[in-house]
């Protein structure tokens, strides 16, 4: 007989341990939709640089613009390995890890800045 638990996804991480707290359970759910939301606006900042063509070092520009979707695009794979590791440790009673997601996010951040203002110092 298939129990609820055989049939949650992702298996690696439900069929381990015992349920968590729903609260915490939710509210790791709800980091990784806040760093899909990032993500978004980082995509976003991205195309709008290159799209709005601003009086600035065109490669550089761009430059800024392809780490930005870049970031935006590895983020949400970050996060999902996040939110999957953060849950199998509370499942399993152990010390939650450290976040990698945020050090992504600020290199990114940081990148693209000095890149947008080499572009407009140039």
């Amino acid at each position: 007989m298939t129990t609820e638990r055989d049939r949650r996804f992702p298996r690696s991480v439900f069929g381990r341990g015992s349920e968590a707290d729903v609260r915490f359970s939710l509210a790791n759910e709800r980091t990784f939709l806040a760093w899909t939301r990032t993500a978004l606006a980082l995509i976003a900042g991205g195309v709008a640089l290159e799209a709005l063509a601003l009086d600035m070092y065109a490669p550089l520009r761009l430059a800024a613009s392809l780490v930005l979707i870049v970031a935006g695009i590895v983020l949400p794979i970050i996060a999902w390995f996040e939110w999957a590791l953060v849950e199998r440790r509370m499942r399993e009673g152990r010390p939650l890890p450290h976040p990698p997601t945020g050090i992504v996010l600020a290199a990114a951040v940081v990148a693209s800045g000095i890149l947008v203002l080499l572009a407009i110092l140039r």
